[in-house]
């Protein structure tokens, strides 16, 4: 199982926020790391999920969020595929896990630079949820990271020690 100890524990509100995203989307990809990339691609629980899935799945969520919602860019402008739900975990079979890891973190820098422009209550109109501000987002995905950081852990578990 992975833990890190946070490194920054005070500052404003937009610090912190920023660093509990950085923090869950290390230890999302931290699963991940060393696995072997048949490894990766294991079904261990009856939906798609998969270690490799699961990092390709929050990829995508962060170019939904960041340069979909906030940036309003379209799907031909974004850096990859925004299509939510199960279709956001299907790796292809020449993606290798380097691949994937590598997806996340240009995605993740790129919603750093986006996002920077913003102010936490900067909104913009969700196409389900309505108004939802940059505060929101941050919020969001450092819920659904964890919640998946939490599943790869448990999946690496099954595979460390079957």
């Amino acid at each position: 199982m992975t833990w890190s100890i946070p490194r920054i524990t005070i500052g404003d509100e937009r610090r912190m926020l920023e660093n509990m995203l950085d923090r869950n989307r290390a230890e999302l990809v931290n699963t991940l790391r060393d696995l072997s990339e048949s490894d990766a691609r294991r079904r261990l629980v009856a939906s798609v999920t998969t270690p490799i899935g699961l990092v390709k799945h929050a990829a995508t969520a962060q170019r939904i969020w960041f340069q979909q919602v906030l940036a309003g860019l379209t799907e031909s402008e974004c850096d990859g595929g925004t299509t939510p739900g199960d279709a956001s975990f299907l790796v292809d079979d020449t993606e290798t896990v380097a691949d994937v890891i590598a997806e996340f973190d240009r995605g993740s820098e790129r919603a750093r630079l986006i996002a920077a422009d913003y102010t936490l209550d900067e909104t913009r109109t969700h196409s389900r949820l309505g108004e939802v501000s940059l505060r929101f987002i941050y919020l969001f995905l450092i819920e659904d990271f964890a919640r998946h950081a939490g599943h790869a852990d448990i999946l690496r578990e099954q595979i460390e020690h079957p």
